[in-house]
């Protein structure tokens, strides 16, 4: 059975110039990764650029839950989850500008977790905001853009571990889904990219986690 089907909720992958220096960071990572520790995976590389490396990370995690949440599309459906939430204590509306003015919007989960998608993507391709060339500048509000975005992109992990682990874990997934978590949550951490307030769906499972060595 192929877990990561594909599925409408998909994104393609934002390109990283073969030759540019994201693409270095992310073989980069890759290989920290492999050691293990993840810890030291989302450190800063010696004489590197913390944009570059902001940059890099946020599409990977972009496409590790744009992975995961496609797993488990099947159960999560206007139907079963009316609602984006991370159980009962925690709803999340879509924040939307309409005639000037700042409208929430209550919405499924599916149907938030896709406008999320799209609106993350957008910006990943927008060149002035993420540049894939070497040698461009990155703008000046880059890091709200990139909290904004992880913020946004916790509580796609935090309504999966809520309402959809069962699933995940029946389907043998669990595994990757807390891997990439833990991976998400010392990144956030090291650079203190996500308000402790945010990860509160999630608090005991991220202070054990951050708790750990590794």
């Amino acid at each position: 059975m192929n877990i990561f089907k594909k599925s409408s909720t998909f994104r393609a992958k934002r390109r990283i110039k073969e030759q540019g220096k994201q693409n270095e960071l992310k073989k980069y990572a890759e290989a920290t990764l492999g050691s293990g520790n993840l810890r030291l995976a989302v450190q800063l590389p010696e004489g590197e650029d913390q944009n570059e490396w902001l940059a890099s990370n946020t599409v990977d995690f972009f496409n590790q839950i744009n992975m995961l949440y496609g797993t488990i599309t099947e159960f999560c459906t206007c139907e079963n989850c009316p609602l984006m939430n991370a159980g009962p204590k925690y709803e999340y509306f879509w924040a939307e500008t309409r005639n000037k003015k700042k409208a929430l919007l209550k919405l499924s989960a599916p149907e938030y977790i896709d406008k999320l998608m799209t609106w993350i993507q957008s910006l990943l391709d927008n060149e002035k905001i993420f540049p894939s060339q070497m040698g461009e500048s990155f703008p000046n509000n880059f890091l709200p853009v990139v909290k904004t975005i992880l913020k946004r992109l916790f509580r796609v992990f935090a309504h999966i571990y809520h309402n959809h682990f069962t699933q995940i874990a029946t389907l043998g997934a669990e595994a990757h889904l807390n891997t990439s978590f833990k991976h998400f949550i010392f990144f956030v951490n090291e650079f203190k990219l996500i308000n402790r307030t945010e990860l509160k769906p999630l608090e005991g499972l991220v202070d054990s986690l951050l708790k750990k060595k590794k």
